[in-house]
């Protein structure tokens, strides 16, 4: 990987907020110290979320309710974001949604599981803002129809390659998929991690280049979705952040250069008059 091709590390909040605007902060602030480029959380409502023969059923489903993120929230992080100098991203997962969150976030954000939902890409893409989409379970067909959505309304979109199980086991990553997709759709690519595994991430970066690394961070270890397995701490990512920054430090920008510190040495090189050193003109100055 290369500084010219920079990898956003995007930390995802998703459920693990509690609804507590002060943890909310926290993980803004979190995301920050430790050198991420964005922070994404979710917006939804439960009822807009699932049909209602699944909610009348399923207790589990309905006590999902506690995980909603309250609009009212959705200025206040943004603005926080900005004070932290980190950029603000969410998902929404209904229409109204999307008018919420547009005069507020820096990207869209759309989740695998509405990859198929015309309406809600097509909403995205009229407000003119970047939008990012993963892809698990779709397809290839139904990744192209969505990407041609997205650009029939001229959005060209980050596309992640992500499986949607959590977590994921590492054997079923099949990280080349995402230098399939680059090609395929001629878009930028990265990953969606649900597998907790720097070697993982690593990969996606610098074998597949991934433009954009998406992961879900947890504060504690009390989120609502830390038992499941798939969510990092933000110690746990901190050092892959900083070798990333690193390693673009050392990569720096193609192309010939004289470096600051090699300047001095210039005129000591062998004059090409008689290939003695140095250059003839400081030759008598010294």
């Amino acid at each position: 990987m290369s500084v010219h091709q920079k990898c956003k590390f995007v930390a995802e909040v998703s459920s693990n907020h509690h609804q507590d605007i002060e943890r909310c902060y926290e993980f803004i602030e979190a995301s920050a110290r430790i050198g991420c480029d964005a922070v994404k959380f979710q917006l939804f409502k439960i009822d807009k979320l699932f049909a209602p023969e699944i909610l009348s059923k399923s207790k589990t489903h309905r006590s999902r309710k506690q995980w909603e993120l309250p609009e009212s929230y959705i200025p206040l992080l943004s603005a926080h974001c900005k004070k932290h100098g980190i950029e603000f991203s969410c998902t929404p997962f209904y229409l109204e949604a999307v008018e919420v969150l547009a005069p507020h976030v820096d990207f869209f954000k759309i989740a695998s599981y509405e990859l198929l939902w015309d309406d809600l890409l097509i909403a995205c893409a009229k407000t003119g803002l970047p939008v990012v989409i993963s892809v698990g379970m779709a397809t290839e067909l139904e990744v192209k129809h969505a990407v041609a959505v997205l650009k029939s309304q001229g959005c060209t979109p980050t596309v992640l390659h992500c499986v949607s199980s959590y977590p994921t086991p590492h054997n079923e990553c099949n990280l080349a998929t995402i230098g399939y997709l680059g090609k395929l759709l001629d878009c930028p690519t990265g990953w969606s991690d649900h597998s907790r595994s720097p070697a993982v991430i690593r990969r996606a970066i610098t074998h597949w280049q991934s433009s954009f690394i998406e992961f879900h961070i947890d504060l504690d270890g009390e989120g609502g979705e830390y038992a499941a397995g798939h969510c990092w701490l933000p110690e746990e990512m901190q050092p892959l952040i900083e070798e990333f920054s690193k390693i673009r430090e050392i990569d720096g920008e193609p192309g010939i250069y004289i470096s600051p510190s090699e300047d001095p040495d210039k005129l000591w090189r062998a004059d090409p008059s008689d290939g003695l050193r140095p250059f003839k003109e400081i030759r008598s100055k010294f």
